[in-house]
C-alpha cells in the first residue's frame, strides 16, 4: 500500500467541496502542499479557489473529495471520472497519519450517530482516551492532542466510504441497510456494496459486526470470505441485561438493536457490563433522533426529525401503541413503506408539506390520515383532536427530507419543539 503520509509534502492537491470536512482538510494540508479548492456553489475570498474553466489546466497529485460530492451529478463529473485513481477522502489521509491507533468505525442506514455517541461515552466511563470524529464529531483532520493509546470512534457515511482507497479500521460495524440514499447510489445493491467496503478493506486480526437479520448484509457476506473475524449480531440476545435497562430511550426496537452491537463490542474490548449499563441508563440521546421531549402518565411526545425515510420510522412505529404519527416533507426516490398491516389500526396520521399527496397515496386504505400544508397547522389540529382518555404517543418522524420548508432536520426539529411547547396540552 502506498504510504500517503510521506507523500503529503510539496504535492498539488485539489479539494473538491468546501464544507466542514473540506475546510478542515485545507487547514491540515496547506502548510506543506500546493492546494486548490473547488466548490459547486460557493467561493470564499482569500482562499485558493480555482475556476471551473481552469480545472483541467493543472496536473494534480491527489483529488480530495468531500463526502457530499456525487461523482455522477456534480459539475466536475467528467473530470473526476477521468481522474478516478487520484481520488482520496479525508478517511484516507486520517488513516495514514494515525495508522496504529485503535479505530472503531460505525456505519449503517439508521442509528449510527446514536451508537457512535453511546460507545464514545461508554469508553470515557472506562477512563479510556477516546475521540469521537466523523459525521457526528469533529472532522477527521481537525483533531489534536492524539497519543498512541487514543481510541477513535468514527461515524462514517456511505458517501465517505465509497471513494476511500486506503482507510482501514480495527472494528467495522454495519448496523443495518435499508432503502435510502438511492438518488446517490442508484440501487440498494450499490448502496450495500459501498457500506461493505469498510469490511472488505480490513486486515487479519480485526473484527466486523453486521445485523444478522438484514437481507442485504447477508447477501454481501455470502459473496466471499473476509480477513476480519465476522460477527453476525442477533438482537435481544441479552435478556438478563435488558431487565436492568431503565432508560425509556431504549424501550423502542431501533435503540435495542443499537445496544445489541454495543454489548457485542463490549465483550471483545473486555468492557464492564456494570459500567456499560450505568452509561446506558444515563444516556440522553441526540437531539431530534427519537428524542423523548415530553412524557407523563397520559402521553409521550417524541421528536424524530432526523428521520428522512420510511425505513428510519418503521421500528419506532412498531414500538408504541395508540400513535399519532406526524410525517411529511420531500419524499425520497424509491422509498418503500414496509410497515406490517397489523400495526395500521394503531396509528392515526397527520401529513404535511410539499409531498403530502405522495404520502397520502401510499397510506390510502391502510392508515387514517389528514393532510395539511404546514407543521404549524398539524399541531394546531392535533391540539383540537386529542382527548386524554388513554395514553397517547405523539411521534414526529417525518420520513422525508426537510428542504421544502426548512434548512435542515435540525431546524425542523427545533421548530417542532417550539410548537409543542406553545400549543399542545395548553
Amino acid at each position: 500500500m502506498q504510504h500517503l503520509k510521506k507523500n503529503f509534502k510539496k504535492k498539488i492537491i485539489l479539494i473538491y467541496g468546501y464544507g466542514k470536512s473540506g475546510s478542515a482538510s485545507y487547514n491540515y494540508l496547506k502548510k506543506n502542499n500546493k492546494i486548490y479548492i473547488f466548490d459547486d456553489f460557493k467561493i470564499v475570498k482569500n482562499l485558493p479557489f480555482i475556476k471551473f474553466k481552469k480545472i483541467n489546466l493543472v496536473s494534480y497529485d491527489y483529488i480530495l473529495l468531500s463526502p457530499g460530492i456525487n461523482i455522477n451529478s456534480c459539475k466536475l463529473k467528467n473530470f473526476l471520472k477521468k481522474n478516478k485513481k487520484k481520488i482520496i477522502t479525508d478517511l484516507d489521509i486520517f488513516y495514514n497519519f494515525y495508522p496504529k491507533n485503535l479505530k472503531i468505525t460505525i456505519t449503517g442506514t439508521n442509528g449510527k450517530s446514536t451508537t457512535s455517541l453511546l460507545l464514545y461515552k461508554i469508553l470515557l466511563s472506562h477512563k479510556k482516551k477516546v475521540k469521537l470524529i466523523g459525521n457526528i464529531g469533529k472532522p477527521m483532520l481537525s483533531i489534536n492532542k492524539v497519543s498512541e493509546n487514543t481510541i477513535f470512534v468514527i461515524e462514517a457515511s456511505s458517501y465517505q466510504i465509497e471513494y476511500s482507497q486506503y482507510f482501514k479500521t480495527d472494528y467495522a460495524i454495519i448496523l443495518n441497510i435499508a432503502s435510502d440514499h438511492l438518488e446517490r447510489h442508484g440501487n440498494i445493491q450499490s448502496y450495500a456494496k459501498a457500506k461493505f467496503k469498510l469490511i472488505n478493506n480490513q486486515e487479519k486480526n480485526t473484527f466486523s459486526y453486521i445485523d444478522n437479520d438484514n437481507k442485504y448484509l447477508k447477501r454481501e457476506v455470502s459473496k466471499k470470505k473476509y480477513k476480519s473475524k465476522l460477527k453476525k449480531v442477533k438482537y435481544l440476545d441479552f435478556k438478563k441485561i435488558k431487565k436492568k435497562i431503565h432508560n425509556p430511550y431504549f424501550h423502542n426496537l431501533n435503540n435495542i438493536q443499537n445496544l445489541s452491537f454495543i454489548f457485542e463490542i463490549g465483550k471483545q474490548l473486555k468492557l464492564s457490563n456494570k459500567i456499560i449499563l450505568k452509561s446506558v441508563n444515563s444516556f440522553k440521546g441526540l437531539d431530534y433522533r427519537q428524542q423523548i421531549i415530553k412524557k407523563n402518565k397520559n402521553f409521550t411526545i417524541i421528536n424524530d426529525s432526523k428521520s428522512t425515510s420510511f425505513s428510519s420510522s418503521i421500528n419506532l412505529l412498531k414500538s408504541y401503541k395508540n400513535i399519532i404519527w406526524i410525517l411529511g416533507g420531500l419524499s425520497k426516490k424509491n422509498d418503500k413503506f414496509k410497515l406490517p398491516s397489523k400495526y395500521f389500526g394503531n396509528i392515526k396520521c397527520y401529513i404535511y408539506g410539499k409531498d403530502k399527496n405522495f404520502f397520502a397515496n401510499i397510506l390510502k386504505g391502510k392508515i387514517n390520515f389528514q393532510k395539511f400544508n404546514t407543521l404549524n397547522q398539524v399541531i394546531s389540529k392535533i391540539n383540537l383532536d386529542i382527548k386524554i382518555q388513554k395514553k397517547i404517543n405523539i411521534i414526529f418522524s417525518p420520513s422525508a427530507a426537510s428542504f421544502d420548508q426548512f434548512l435542515n432536520f435540525e431546524e425542523r426539529g427545533k421548530y417542532f419543539n417550539y410548537l409543542v411547547q406553545k400549543k399542545l396540552f395548553k
